[in-house]
């Protein structure tokens, strides 16, 4: 069956999205459009560039997860450099790493731009945090004078996985203005929305695989300014989402839980991928027995 597929973020969580995926495909279930945030947004183009879940999880195990976390020379011997860092770069790390991993990779399937892919097959969702925008990749490209098509895939899906303070923004200029460019999931994490039409309806099934963290629900304590920023973020990560998904279409996602993961926690040992992988094959396993389309 053909269907559209939409994959939350969730940063190195992301493995999990890999065995739901592996569960779809064996399921007999391909992709016609794709669309993704942060780590799904690398699953999401990925998929459309024409790798199956198993050459995914290849790539995913090959890669060193440590080395995308690229430092600035010369700045680890220096007191307070971290804070320097997210003073001046807005970031711990630079981010251009993933993306030349990312660019590596969809190259070898000849996907560079977005003219590299077909039509409408790709949806990357990123934060305009200079004008206070949801930005859906490529489709909003004009409005910052962009010429879509040829826009680099590996790029966008950089902008979707900037994690504000752990990679470096995005900055793109346009006449006299930066614009700034964070991760996706600040305004949107779970973008199942996309690909519904003017009407509300949909052109062919949807399934979304979507991380979930440690306690849905659960009241955020708010103590002291890291709290409270750390409750801030999360608001903003859940609270577009959560009110979609709460009305519509819940019976279309694969919910996997994620508890006691941390999405940034970039030095997972193979074992913990095993887990991961594990964890999104099961619950996607549990979801198709009741999904009806």
């Amino acid at each position: 069956m053909i269907i559209d597929g939409v994959f939350s973020g969730g940063g190195i969580k992301g493995f999990g999205l890999v065995g739901g995926l592996q569960v779809l495909e064996e399921k007999g279930y391909t992709f016609q459009r794709t669309a993704g945030t942060s780590a799904g947004s690398i699953i999401a183009a990925l998929v459309v560039a024409g790798y199956s879940s198993k050459q995914i999880e290849e790539l995913f195990r090959k890669i060193d997860t440590d080395d995308l976390l690229d430092r600035r020379r010369g700045w680890s011997q220096l007191p307070f450099a971290k804070w320097l860092l997210l003073y001046w770069k807005l970031g711990l790390y630079k981010g251009d790493a993933l993306e030349a991993w990312v660019a590596e990779q969809l190259k070898m399937k000849g996907v560079v731009t977005f003219q590299d892919v077909p039509p409408n097959s790709l949806r990357i969702i990123t934060s305009d945090i200079t004008n206070g925008r949801l930005v859906v990749l490529p489709n909003d490209l004009s409005h910052y004078g962009i010429e879509s098509q040829s826009f680099s895939v590996a790029k966008a899906v950089r902008m979707s996985c900037s994690v504000p303070y752990f990679f470096e923004p995005v900055k793109i200029k346009t006449g006299n203005q930066t614009n700034v460019f964070v991760d996706g999931g600040v305004l949107s994490n779970f973008p199942m929305w996309l690909f519904n039409t003017d009407r509300g309806t949909r052109e062919r099934p949807v399934v979304g695989l979507k991380l979930t963290g440690d306690e849905v629900g659960k009241p955020h304590e708010v103590d002291n300014p890291v709290e409270m920023f750390t409750a801030l973020f999360k608001t903003m990560t859940n609270a577009h989402d959560s009110r979609y998904i709460s009305k519509k279409h819940v019976d279309n996602i694969a919910f996997i839980p994620m508890k006691g993961i941390s999405g940034l926690d970039f030095k997972l040992n193979e074992e913990k991928k095993d887990e991961l992988i594990q964890r999104g094959r099961v619950y996607t396993a549990e979801f198709l027995k009741k999904w009806k389309y």
